[in-house]
């Protein structure tokens, strides 16, 4: 396949020395990002048949996994593609490294965007968690309502209080929320000691 697109680009060249040489390069970028997407799109979708043939799928749902393996390795190797063509065409015009900068603080950034995203949850809960546990603000079994959410508390984890309400719903409520509304807790009976005659 390589082969295939460096010898497109040195007939490409050849063609392009007679022209203006920017108006070339910018024909020759295309015609690289056209042939890219044109053999990306045909590689990846020989893989999935390939990969349909064997049934890698079927194999693959009997584990559980409810994924298109399939699918999911096609595109990767479409995208792939897609990305050589595209650096060779960033090559052609000379701005590989200045794009590759910046593509790959952008990449950062949208890591650390998402990691945020993901933690700025976490720590309110696991902090409010941990203050359901220590100070035993309530307990398994304990009754309590969350403003219009009553019912009977099944489990007391760090990120998340387990309940079931009278309509034998289970609900999650995560730990953040007991610190910012109002808790109404009715203590379970405690069991009473059996007399003996």
């Amino acid at each position: 396949m390589a082969d295939v697109v460096n010898e497109s680009v040195g007939v490409l060249n050849e063609v392009g020395q007679s022209m203006n040489p920017w108006l070339s390069r910018i024909v020759i970028t295309i015609l690289i990002l056209l042939i890219g997407l044109i053999i990306g799109k045909i590689a990846g979708t020989l893989i999935r048949r390939l990969l349909n043939e064997v049934q890698l799928d079927k194999y693959v749902r009997i584990t559980g996994f409810r994924f298109s393996v399939e699918k999911f390795i096609g595109n990767t190797v479409s995208y792939v593609i897609y990305l050589i063509a595209i650096i060779m065409s960033l090559n052609q015009l000379g701005l590989t490294k200045a794009i590759l900068t910046i593509l790959v603080a952008i990449i950062f950034f949208v890591i650390a965007a998402s990691f945020l995203l993901a933690v700025k949850d976490f720590f309110p809960n696991l902090f409010a968690g941990m203050s359901i546990k220590f100070r035993r603000l309530f307990s398994e079994g304990d009754e309590i309502q969350i403003k219009e959410v009553k019912g009977k508390v099944l489990s007391i984890g760090f990120l998340e209080t387990r309940m079931k309400t009278h309509f034998n719903e289970e609900i999650i409520i995560p730990n953040s929320l007991f610190n910012k509304r109002q808790v109404i807790v009715r203590k379970k009976a405690a069991s009473k000691p059996k007399k003996e005659n």
